[in-house]
């Protein structure tokens, strides 16, 4: 799921410091939709090849302005705080702007994303007057590849030309960029370039095999690249930061590598991934009014009713569709997921990317510590469809995981062969208080993540008390230096100042 995260707050009216997306014990308990990404119109102006609505023509039935203006109003009473207007493209629909001025009328932070072929200096002029706070902009590499996976020319420029636009008129802005099979080489381009228009944030994720990307399934990245993508996004990462970017990871990238500490937390060790909040903390909208836990999210098994039936506090509070990851535990796992190290914490990550695969959730390949587990073994992953997508919006195919040898190729396993978790296990009523995250600590041997209690760490076998008095010494060997650095540094500017 992509979404423009709010890091800067718009000119004319001040916002909280704390980012609005920021989750406080309360919001997991209380179930609160802090976060929402609303599909106002699946019209658009691109075709893009791994689009997973679809998009192009309205959906029949699209909510009307009225009925619009009451979504707004039910978001604010269940306390939400960022909404994200997305399509097809928002601008598409010729009150969006209304749409706008409504969420900000209710204190809530609102950005759009799109794609930008169309952003007029009209529609950005009439959405900033209505209070836009931000942007984020879809960028999938530089012009040769952005254009082709777009499948409109010049869109590349005039997505640039609209960051400019929005730079100079004070708004929030952002990238939003979907790694695919050919993406790798030109991320290290593409950030030089969106630095220099002083874009100050920069989302990345996987791009997932729906609707589209389903009939273009050599877009799809293979599992087993994590292991050369991971370090690359590490390296930039840390380079961005040097030059004032941060990249934002998507929720498909992870989980439980080197890195983990980099990106979720963003240089936070406490912080790392803690499970899909898809119908936790996080809502979304269909254009018709179809209510779901994640806008990524297939609509059939997953929409837990619509606006015109049902309030949405009904919706969010009663349907069980929209409670999956409210009621998920181990047992819903399959697969290495379901034996993993990390499985009560993680569980299996994005509920998107599996469930779209797979046609059920709970076993993710796209998964760098499970790549790294795989790679020690002489293993690897990859992914191969078995059954093509329906040419409706949010459809999904088949797809199997192949477990093959690296030495020479040869398949060890399939998915197919894999038992899968019960899907009859009844219909358990959600928890009337949400699950506080777990919390894992660091190896200070190997930087992994560990729980709590343990004392040999089982990645790299130290000990665990012995590792971290090791890393306390260490580091205040290192303070000392650096005291004693600086105290020489500034005698010698006392010395040249006096002499």
């Amino acid at each position: 799921m992509a979404s423009a995260e709010p890091k800067t707050a718009e000119p004319k009216t001040a916002e909280p410091k704390t980012p609005v997306r920021y989750l406080a014990e309360e919001d997991f308990r209380r179930f609160v939709p802090v976060q929402v990404v609303w599909e106002i119109t699946l019209a658009c102006d691109l075709k893009c090849l791994h689009c997973g609505s679809r998009a192009g023509h309205r959906r029949a039935a699209e909510l009307t302005t009225a009925e619009c203006l009451d979504v707004v109003r039910s978001l604010a009473a269940l306390g939400t705080r960022e909404v994200s207007l997305i399509g097809g493209e928002a601008y598409l629909r010729k009150d969006w702007t209304e749409i706008v001025r409504a969420v900000r009328s209710h204190g809530m932070y609102c950005a759009i994303q799109t794609g930008a072929r169309n952003l007029t200096p009209e529609r950005m002029r009439n959405a900033i007057d209505a209070g836009l706070n931000g942007i984020g902009v879809s960028l999938d590499g530089m012009a040769p590849l952005h254009d082709r996976v777009r499948n409109v020319p010049g869109s590349f420029n005039k997505a640039l030309d609209t960051l400019r636009r929005a730079r100079d008129a004070g708004l929030a802005i952002s990238v939003n960029t979907q790694i695919g099979a050919e993406t790798m080489d030109d991320l290290p381009e593409l950030m030089d370039t969106i630095i220099g228009i002083g874009v100050k944030q920069w989302q990345i994720q996987l791009t997932v095999a729906m609707g589209n990307a389903v009939d273009n399934d050599g877009l799809l990245l293979q599992p087993h690249r994590l292991l050369q993508l991971m370090p690359l996004l590490a390296r930039l990462y840390r380079e961005g930061v040097a030059r004032g970017l941060l990249m934002v990871v998507g929720n498909n990238i992870g989980y439980f590598g080197p890195y983990e500490q980099l990106w979720r937390g963003f240089g936070d060790e406490l912080v790392h991934w803690s499970g899909c909040k898809a119908g936790q903390n996080v809502i979304a909208l269909e254009a018709d009014g179809t209510v779901k836990g994640c806008p990524s999210l297939a609509t059939v098994g997953f929409a837990g009713g619509n606006v015109r039936d049902l309030t949405l506090e009904e919706i969010w509070h009663n349907s069980p569709e929209i409670h999956f990851g409210r009621l998920r535990s181990v047992e819903d796992l399959w697969g290495f997921c379901r034996t993993c190290y990390y499985a009560d914490v993680c569980r299996a990550g994005c509920t998107w990317t599996s469930h779209s695969l797979l046609g059920v959730p709970g076993n993710n390949p796209y998964c760098h510590y499970r790549a790294l587990e795989l790679d020690k073994r002489g293993l690897r992953e990859r992914v191969r469809k078995i059954r093509d997508a329906a040419k409706v919006s949010f459809a999904v195919g088949e797809f199997e995981i192949v477990t093959e040898r690296v030495a020479d190729g040869a398949v060890v396993s399939t998915s197919a062969s894999q038992p899968r978790p019960r899907t009859d296990r009844g219909s358990a009523p959600s928890p009337r208080e949400g699950r506080i995250p777990p919390r894992l600590r660091l190896c200070r041997s190997c930087n992994g993540y560990i729980k709590p209690e343990a004392t040999a760490c089982p990645h790299c076998g130290a000990d665990i008390h012995a590792a971290a008095a090791d890393y306390e010494e260490q580091r205040r060997q290192r303070a000392a230096m650096i005291a004693e650095i600086e105290q020489r540094l500034a005698a010698l500017s006392e010395q040249a100042r006096s002499g």
